[in-house]
């Protein structure tokens, strides 16, 4: 079995500015029932927005949803979706001084960032909104309050659509990449069989992390920009850009079925 793992808004949802491909989501439901692969979403959305992505776009629902930038994990199956309390108790194990509302009480009255609604934070996330033109002293001023504090990791990036610069604060050990890592243990699975999509800053993790990466063709500037020092660090890194193959564009959804393709996950023969 391998993994074909993706990022919901702008990599699987066409929910951004550029076209996307009529009856790209229905090949790709059709498409991953046919072959042997656990599909695996892995969002900054929580559950009830996950949910929602679901019902609105018509996706099909995943055997393993990492939500809220990797800090929940859920196995789905006939009786609905179940919380994975092993990666609760892991988190809380290996990042044992990451408390939410202390980092919470910390960033209080930085100008430049604006807490969150309360739904997009949670117990292994804190989560703001940034003026992107002057986000070099917010997370200036963000570090040297945090820094080094709380077991904690700062994600930066950047929303196209809204212009927000966001970020989010995790712990160092619950992390798109790190829970992702977790179901591939569990799963025995190697790295080497899993395949991760994205296109945006947050997602520089898992596709540097030794996975297949594809960055769809709409990936954002940002993302483009910290892949390609990445992999002048590490040449031995594989990231796949998707452009466009046989009917397909490689925006969205189209740009994920071109990247499992390009890795052996689909055959032409079904």
């Amino acid at each position: 079995m391998k993994i074909l793992a993706t990022d919901l808004d702008r990599t699987l949802l066409p929910n951004g500015s550029w076209p996307a491909d009529p009856g790209a989501i229905d090949l790709f439901n059709k498409l991953t029932d046919e072959h042997d692969l656990l599909v695996v979403y892995v969002t900054g959305r929580n559950l009830a927005l996950s949910e929602a992505a679901i019902e609105e776009y018509s996706i099909r629902h995943p055997h393993v949803l990492i939500g809220d930038v990797g800090t929940s994990i859920r196995q789905y199956d006939s009786s609905g979706w179940i919380a994975d309390s092993g990666w609760d108790d892991r988190v809380k194990r290996t990042s044992p001084k990451w408390y939410a509302e202390t980092v919470r009480a910390t960033l209080t009255d930085i100008k430049g960032l604006v807490e969150q609604e309360r739904v997009h934070c949670g117990p292994f996330k804190q989560s703001y909104y940034v003026d992107h033109h002057n986000r070099e002293s917010v997370l200036k001023s963000v570090d040297e309050r945090v820094k080094g504090k709380f077991d904690e990791i700062i994600i930066y990036s950047f929303d196209s659509q809204s212009g927000d610069g966001l970020l989010d604060l995790l712990p160092q050990s619950a992390t798109k990449q790190t829970a992702l890592e977790y179901i591939a243990e569990e799963y025995n699975i190697s790295k080497q069989d899993v395949v991760f999509c994205g296109d945006s800053g947050n997602d520089i993790q898992p596709l540097t992390a030794g996975f297949c990466g594809v960055m769809v063709r709409n990936a954002d500037d940002q993302l483009l920009a910290d892949v390609q020092a990445a992999v002048k660090e590490n040449p031995d890194l594989k990231i796949y850009h998707a452009r466009g193959f046989d009917a397909l564009s490689g925006y969205y959804t189209s740009g994920v079925i071109e990247g499992a393709y390009h890795y052996g996950l689909f055959s032409s023969s079904g």
